[in-house]
């Protein structure tokens, strides 16, 4: 399938690759379907992009590059909903703000993107926790958790 997107021009991808966000994303309740891109030569980041709307892609990232100590519990509605059997099908990602220099860059540790790696349904889930911050600042992660 060919697909335009916002910082690669046009991409043939996998169709099995699509996940579906069944209620949308906030803000864009009418996108419904994305993919995540990798970036040549950067572990650390992949874009989260429409299918359908070229312009709509997000930097996204594994928050636990950044925040190792990041953990909350999914409540079972999301389990139930994206249809998560095993917990190894968790993807877990966080979207960013990226600006320059990339060290002032934010990541959302308060609206993760929960995805059924297995079933590619992905919802993004609001946390009830005030200890996280959509606007959290980022420090360059340590050559251990970039898997070098």
């Amino acid at each position: 399938m060919l697909v335009k997107t916002k910082y690669f021009d046009e991409m043939e991808i996998d169709e099995r690759k699509i996940i579906t966000f069944g209620s949308g994303l906030p803000g864009f309740l009418e996108e419904r379907q994305f993919i995540v891109l990798d970036i040549p030569g950067n572990n650390l980041l992949q874009i989260l992009q429409s299918i359908h709307t070229p312009s709509l892609a997000f930097f996204v990232t594994n928050p636990h590059y950044f925040y190792d100590d990041y953990e909350f519990s999914l409540d079972e509605h999301i389990v139930e909903s994206l249809e998560i059997i095993d917990e190894k099908d968790v993807v877990i990602l966080s979207i960013m703000t990226m600006k320059e220099p990339f060290h002032l860059s934010t990541i959302n540790l308060q609206a993760p993107l929960i995805i059924n790696s297995n079933k590619k349904y992905g919802k993004q889930f609001i946390l009830n926790d005030e200890k996280y911050s959509m606007k959290a600042t980022i420090s360059f992660p340590t050559t251990e958790k970039r898997g070098e």
